[in-house]
This record gives C-alpha cells, structure tokens and sequence, in this order.
C-alpha cells in the first residue's frame, strides 16, 4: 500500500486476505463471519487507521446522519442550555451522527435535513417550534411541550417533587414564608415550579409570595421583582417601594401576585429563584438591604457553587439531560423505542451556605429551628 493511498474498506479487506463483503460485515458484526475473521479483520482496521464513511452508510440507510436540535433562542446564553447541547452532541456522536442547531429566531420555509428532532424545554406559542413538530419528523423533547401537539418520547423531571423538598428544607431551616420569582408558564418546567409552589403553600397554609418574570429577564427585572417580595407585607401584600419607581418594576407590580392575608401572611424570609442566573443577581441586593433572607435557586451552575455564600440550588444535571433525549431519539429512529415512550430524568438537591443561617441571625428570626 502506497503511503499516500486513502485507506478505505477495500484496502481493510485486501490487507485482511477476505473480500469486500466479508471485512464490511465483520466491521459491522453483521453477516456470517467467523469470530476468528472478524477479529482479523478488526485488527487491520485498526492498524491502518481505518475510519468507515459515514456519509455512504448514512445514504445507504436513506439517512441524512444528522439530526436538529432546538433550544429557546432567549434562553442560548445560558449555561443549562450550552451544557444540554453538549450532552446532545456528545450522543450524537456516539452514534455517528452530526447536530443542526435551530433556534427560535430561524424561520424556514422547509423542514430541516435532519432524521429527528429534540427540542430543549419547548415554549408554548413558539411558532417555531409548531411548525417543526408539524413536520412529522420524529421529536424528543425535553419536558413536555405545552400545546396540543406532543412529541414522540419526552424526557422529564419531577420538578414539583424537587421544589417540595426544598421547600421543606427552608421550612426546617427556620423560613415561614418563601416567596418565588418564577418565569411564566410558557414552559412546562416554570409551570411545574409554580405549580408546586402553591400546592406545598397551600399544604402548609401559607399565602403565596410570587412574582412572574419574562423568560429573557434582565437582571434589573429580577432585582426589582425580588425588591417587590421584599416590600410585600403580611397584610395586602403590596409591594414595597424600594426600586419600584422603575418601568420593570411598576410592570411587576401590576403583573405579579404578590399576595397575603391573615393567616400564613407576614414578611418573606426566605427567596427561591426559579429562573437560571436569577439567585446570583439577587444576592447582592439581599446583602445591601440586610435582609436576613435565606436564599436558593431552582438551576444550579458554576455560579451558585461559587457565589459567596454558595447558593442552595437543584442540580438539573443538563448533560445527561441532552444525552437522555439524544439516546431516545436514536431509539425511535431504530425501533427500539416506541412513540409516546417518556422517561424520567433524575435531578438532585444540593444543601449549600445561603440556606444556613448564621447563629445571630437563627437567634433573630421569630420561629427559627436552631
């Protein structure tokens, strides 16, 4: 062999002394090939540095090699997300298969070249996201998608049973009454949060504190919806008017349902942020005021585990989110899995410092467990 010869599964084969056919079914552990060939032959393949053409298996199987992957476009800057694609790309791969990213802001008037679709936390009313699943292509989502199409396996985590737990451990640690910021129920996962939030409040007879931010919130729209918690009062639950002379501010007020009565009611002690990012820009803000207020997030990242104190969060485990919903794609696309298939992902609770409070603060608050 030339040193300068492409190495391709002929050359596997003439190297190995079996034909064509043989070395390609030994590759593939298909065929009648002996075990003894089939070591041969993989043996050669290795030596010569043999890698199969994907392209050509792909157009054998009426496969494009690819599949598309859509994520929020709002929502790309997020280290959930970028870990989630990670996880997509890394299965892919696995399975020789490349990724298309598709964002909300790409109108087409086809449907993508890909073989599948997984779609990263669907908002509902995304038109892109409609048209993709009208394409027929078939699609694994993660979380379900919050409209009247489904997609055909769908990855999910029992975000409400999570949220009570930490809720619990709030209650434990001394808070009588967290207040939520929370993205609105555009996607399953923020109406899950939500939904748990008032089921566990309701369980404890305690009145709802919670303010609704965009999906894309600034920092400023979530300072000033955790400015407005701050400010509710056991009464009406009127915000307070600390930072709310602003447009984002006045626009929470009146969108929010802040809310409290007799019973249940009195002043937040504790805060968790549902939205990613949104417990570390609100940290700062908690500090200044001197608010004794116990603080988690509902996605964990690099930044809550590093903030100071490190923040009480609920570990998403977005990698193996992504590879979850990748691997079950491949799964419909072979048959192995059948559509309607829906499985639960895992996800943790991590107990950090800012849910720990200090001793002169346990002997301050009303009704803390020391």
């Amino acid at each position: 062999m030339q040193a300068d010869e492409p190495v391709t599964i002929l050359t596997v084969a003439r190297e190995a002394g079996v034909s064509k056919t043989t070395a390609s079914d030994a590759l593939r552990g298909s065929g009648r090939v002996s075990e003894r060939t089939r070591e041969t032959v993989v043996a050669v393949a290795e030596r010569l540095g043999y890698v199969p053409n994907g392209s050509a298996r792909h157009l054998r199987k009426a496969s494009t090699g690819t599949i598309g992957l859509h994520v929020p476009e709002v929502l790309t800057r997020s280290s959930y997300y970028m870990s989630f694609v990670f996880g997509v790309v890394e299965q892919a791969a696995r399975h020789d298969y490349d990724v298309t990213l598709i964002t909300s802001g790409q109108r087409r008037a086809r449907p993508p070249r890909v073989d599948g679709l997984v779609l990263g936390d669907p908002l509902g009313g995304d038109p892109v996201v409609e048209s993709l699943m009208a394409t027929g292509l078939p699609a694994v989502s993660c979380e379900r998608f919050p409209g009247a199409r489904q997609a055909d396996g769908v990855v999910w985590s029992e975000h409400a049973v999570m949220l009570a737990r930490l809720l619990g451990h709030l209650r434990s640690a001394g808070a009588a009454r967290p207040g939520l910021i929370v993205a609105g129920d555009e996607s399953d996962w923020a109406a899950s949060v939500h939904r748990g939030y008032q089921e566990w409040c309701a369980g404890q007879g305690i009145v709802p504190l919670v303010r609704r931010v965009s999906f894309d919130a600034t920092g400023d729209e979530v300072r000033a919806a955790a400015r407005a918690l701050l400010g509710a009062d056991g009464g009406d639950g009127a915000p307070g008017t600390a930072g709310d002379a602003s447009s984002a501010g006045r626009a929470l007020a009146a969108a929010g349902d802040a809310s409290g009565t007799a019973g249940g009611g009195g002043p937040m002690d504790a805060l968790v942020c549902a939205p990613a990012g949104a417990a570390t820009e609100v940290a700062p803000l908690l500090r200044e005021a001197g608010a004794s207020v116990l603080l988690a997030s509902c996605v964990d990242s690099a930044a809550t585990r590093m903030a100071d104190p490190p923040i009480t969060a609920i570990d998403l485990r977005p990698r193996e989110a992504g590879a979850s919903c990748a691997e079950l794609l491949f799964e419909l696309l072979s048959g192995a899995a059948q559509p309607g298939t829906e499985r639960v992902h895992p996800i943790e609770l991590e107990i950090r410092a800012s849910t720990t409070p200090r001793p002169e603060e346990a002997g301050a608050r009303p009704g803390h467990a020391r």
